[in-house]
């Protein structure tokens, strides 16, 4: 692996933006999809391929992952302090929805994990990068579903207004205000997937888990959304709440059929405490 390579070249920031021929390759590459782009730089964390790092504008790049210093700089000190060698990445799911990219991996990252990487792209170059990430279950769900597995096909690009105005709507009415007697109008009876690594698939599953939550006292509030962006049939919603009375940011992506939501996936992180960030973007900063 290449990692110590890679952040070398991120540490070198004011090296990329003064390097002739690395101007030269970007404009040679504008014709390259953001979506081709953030996977590449996922990749190079485990390759070190220094062309990716041609996809960042390295004098503005701003950092919302709260353990992560600002900047490329910031990246770099990250990739020094992983085990040699120990990095893996698989991008199992990428989508575009205009300047943004967002991304559904399998990490082994200090350790193995799942998670979200949304990327915000201006003039071809990636500008601004929000995560969430959870440790990789060891087992699977009730269903014996995982956090990543299910289909990754893209369909549907015609209603993805349409399947975003759902799953937004579904998020407000359900998520965040619980007005739970309008539930089954989202859903296909009990048909839904859910990779929750907790719940079982349909409304039956989760009508159960939030029984079982209930009872041991555990809460999940939705407060705010922040950012619902798609392509084709994947919706992907971003809001803010609390679980068991933690600080929580909640990463939810949906899969929309024939107008109902038909499959779910998600990844909740504890929002670190304000002492604890090592930037001052915020955790949904210019969402």
């Amino acid at each position: 692996m290449k990692t110590q390579l890679l952040a070398t070249l991120l540490v070198s920031t004011s090296l990329l933006a003064g390097c002739s021929t690395l101007s030269t390759d970007s404009e040679s590459t504008m014709d390259i999809s953001n979506k081709i782009k953030a996977v590449a730089l996922l990749n190079a964390i485990e390759t070190g391929d220094s062309k990716a790092i041609g996809y960042v504008n390295s004098n503005n790049y701003t950092q919302h992952n709260l353990a992560v210093a600002d900047g490329l700089a910031g990246f770099g000190e990250v990739l020094q302090a992983l085990p040699k060698g120990s990095a893996k990445v698989n991008v199992v799911r990428a989508f575009e929805d205009g300047d943004y990219v967002f991304t559904h991996t399998d990490y082994n990252f200090f350790g193995p994990k799942v998670g979200f990487d949304l990327f915000r792209f201006e003039n071809g170059q990636i500008v601004e990068h929000w995560d969430n990430l959870a440790e990789k279950a060891e087992q699977p769900n009730p269903s014996g579903r995982t956090q990543l597995d299910g289909t990754t096909t893209i369909v549907d690009l015609d209603k993805t207004a349409e399947n975003k105005l759902l799953v937004a709507d579904f998020v407000e009415t359900i998520l965040v205000n619980a007005e739970y007697n309008k539930l089954a109008k989202y859903f296909d009876g009990d048909n839904y997937l859910q990779h929750n690594t907790a719940i079982a698939d349909g409304l039956s599953g989760l009508g159960q888990a939030i029984e079982a939550m209930g009872i041991q006292g555990i809460t999940m509030e939705y407060s705010k959304s922040y950012k619902v962006l798609g392509e084709g049939n994947f919706v992907l919603a971003i809001s803010e709440g609390r679980f068991a009375g933690e600080a929580t940011a909640y990463y939810d992506l949906f899969r929309v059929e024939n107008g109902k939501i038909a499959e779910h996936w998600d990844v909740m992180e504890t929002i670190l405490n304000k002492e604890q960030w090592k930037n001052t973007n915020g955790k949904f900063g210019n969402l």
